[in-house]
């Protein structure tokens, strides 16, 4: 019977099996740039993720990507000074911003109505 080795790993790590999905964009001389995204404090962070489909699902069927394991990804992002990875990060709206001094919402105004009085109606 054949025995596989299995990579001594911390069992609490999560780190993906296999590349990763890299969004990617043309640059200016043809070639491939990584995109980075920004994270909810606002640094830049890499992206990659474990399925082409959670891709297209966070970027759109139409974002380009490149096939890079994680520490591929670690080393051309670190000289751009991005040393966060984030893997298959899910995109949100930011919150809604309040101007200064609205601590209550504002009392919404009664819709028009469409129906007016009519000169007959006396």
């Amino acid at each position: 019977m054949d025995s596989l080795t299995i990579e001594d790993a911390d069992p609490d790590e999560r780190r993906p099996a296999g590349p990763l999905y890299v969004p990617v964009r043309l640059g200016s001389a043809g070639g491939h740039q990584l995109r980075f995204l920004r994270d909810e404090f606002g640094a830049r962070t890499a992206v990659g993720f474990t399925s082409a489909e959670a891709l297209a699902a966070v970027l759109g069927r139409d974002q380009r990507w490149i096939r890079l394991a994680e520490p591929a990804l670690r080393a051309l992002s670190a000289p751009l000074g991005v040393a966060r990875v984030t893997i298959d990060p899910v995109l949100a709206p930011p919150a809604p911003r309040r101007r200064h001094g609205q601590n209550q919402p504002q009392p919404q105004t009664p819709p028009l109505c469409a129906r007016r009085d009519h000169a007959l109606s006396s």
